[in-house]
């Protein structure tokens, strides 16, 4: 059973009277990519800082390789990297000048270490290109690449993707994919584009107004989020018994109220009602699901309006 390396119970951060974190407990544990979802203004930011040390908590307990003591956690910092603002970088230097600076200001004796981490982030063939010429993509790249100098175990980042062009936020998600599993990095990752993260993430983090809404695994969300027929009729048992029997529906799940969750025979819901009426059985709740990762956070936290940061961004999803 993968360990957490990351714990934390009742996490807050309070500004004057405003919480821009309240009361969050979550578990990161390795291997995972977890993705941390909400609106700007949710409070995704201030958390990753807080994780990197760079703001103090006001309340909770906190732990990073099961280390809670500022001595332990500036250690258990040293195993993790992060991108959580812009990544800056000296315009008219190239990638390998840049990286070169960070290496001896990181202290890093290993010069080999710059080739890896090119080559890793697909900037191998950038030669003499200086950094003002670089794609927005490119510039994130080298920010990841700056990152895995240290050989980190966790990387945090913060809306990696955003401002990106689709060919950018692809190049992103294909060597954030690959960081986690060929260099087994685990990765928390922040984002409001919630269909890149659907394509990305192991698990997911829900925050909203600086609470923690929901903890739900990749595996759990996509069942719930699977398009199917909900189906409550006067007799459920009776109902289920006439759509095997009649329609030989074999996917679906039962409800702990009776009612049905049919996975198959989508097409024709007129069929399906049409064969519970002559089967003897009333529909009284006959209707389709299908909810997306958007659709869900929509629904978890009562619809878009509740989701509106103080800046107005949204939950969005990228066009491709």
């Amino acid at each position: 059973m993968s360990q957490a390396i990351i714990e934390v119970k009742n996490l807050e951060k309070k500004y004057l009277k405003q919480k821009a974190v309240d009361d969050v407990s979550f578990q990161i544990k390795e291997g995972m990519i977890c993705g941390l979802i909400g609106p700007n203004g949710a409070g995704k930011t201030t958390i990753m800082k807080m994780l990197g040390g760079l703001v103090l908590p006001t309340g909770g307990v906190m732990s990073l390789f099961g280390g809670t003591t500022e001595e332990e956690l500036a250690k258990a910092r040293s195993r993790m990297s992060f991108m959580i603002e812009t990544p800056y970088a000296k315009e008219k230097m190239t990638a390998r000048e840049n990286l070169e600076k960070q290496r001896l200001q990181k202290g890093i004796p290993n010069k080999e270490r710059i080739d890896e981490v090119l080559e890793i982030v697909g900037l191998a063939d950038t030669g003499k290109k200086p950094v003002q010429k670089f794609s927005l993509g490119m510039r994130q790249r080298l920010g990841i690449a700056n990152a895995l100098l240290t050989k980190p175990e966790l990387m945090v980042l913060d809306e990696p993707v955003n401002g990106l062009d689709p060919e950018g936020i692809v190049e992103i998600r294909e060597l954030l994919l690959k960081l986690n599993r060929e260099e087994r990095i685990t990765i928390l990752i922040s984002s409001h584009i919630l269909s890149e993260l659907s394509l990305l993430c192991t698990d997911y983090l829900f925050i909203n107004k600086g609470k923690l809404l929901q903890s739900v695994s990749a595996k759990d969300l996509k069942r719930i989020c699977k398009e199917y027929y909900h189906i409550g009729t006067d007799n459920n048992s009776l109902a289920l018994a006439i759509l095997q029997e009649k329609l030989g529906v074999t996917e679906y799940e039962v409800e702990k109220d009776g009612s049905i969750r049919l996975f198959e025979k989508l097409e024709d819901v007129r069929m399906i009602s049409q064969t519970l009426y002559e089967g003897g059985v009333v529909p009284m709740v006959l209707h389709m699901n299908e909810a997306n990762l958007e659709q869900y956070y929509m629904n978890m936290v009562g619809g878009e309006e509740n989701v509106e940061s103080d800046k107005g961004s949204k939950i969005s999803i990228k066009k491709r």
